[in-house]
C-alpha cells in the first residue's frame, strides 16, 4: 500500500476517493522508563525508552490506518497527517493519531 503525505502519487492518477481513514495508538509510559529517562536528562543523551515507545505507537497507528484503508478497498492513502499528543492526568500516556484519504489509483 502506498502511503504519502502528498495529495497525489506521481504517475498514478486517483480514480476513486473512498473516504477518510484514521489510525490511533495510545501507549502508557511506565515509571521505570520515566526514571531512566529522567537520569538521561540529567547526564545528557537520548531518552531511549521514550523513543521506543514513540516508535511503537507510530507503527501501531500506521498499521491501523492501513487496515482501515484496505477494508475500503484502497490501494493508497494520500494526504497523510501525523499528530502526537501527551495525555493523562500525569502526562503518562502518549497518543499518535494518523489521518489520510483512502483512494484507488489508476
Amino acid at each position: 500500500m502506498i502511503v504519502t503525505s502528498t495529495d497525489t502519487v506521481e504517475g498514478r492518477p486517483v480514480t476513486q476517493y473512498l473516504g477518510m481513514v484514521a489510525g490511533e495508538a495510545i501507549l502508557g509510559v511506565n515509571m521505570f522508563r520515566d526514571l531512566f529517562s529522567g537520569i538521561r536528562d540529567i547526564v545528557g543523551g537520548r531518552a531511549g525508552g521514550y523513543q521506543n515507545a514513540l516508535r511503537d505507537a507510530h507503527e501501531a497507528a500506521f498499521a491501523d490506518l492501513q487496515d482501515a484503508a484496505r477494508a475500503l478497498g484502497a490501494d493508497a492513502i494520500v494526504g497523510v497527517d501525523i499528530d502526537y499528543e501527551v495525555l493523562g492526568k500525569e502526562n503518562g500516556m502518549l497518543m499518535v493519531s494518523i489521518n489520510g484519504t483512502a483512494v484507488r489509483l489508476g
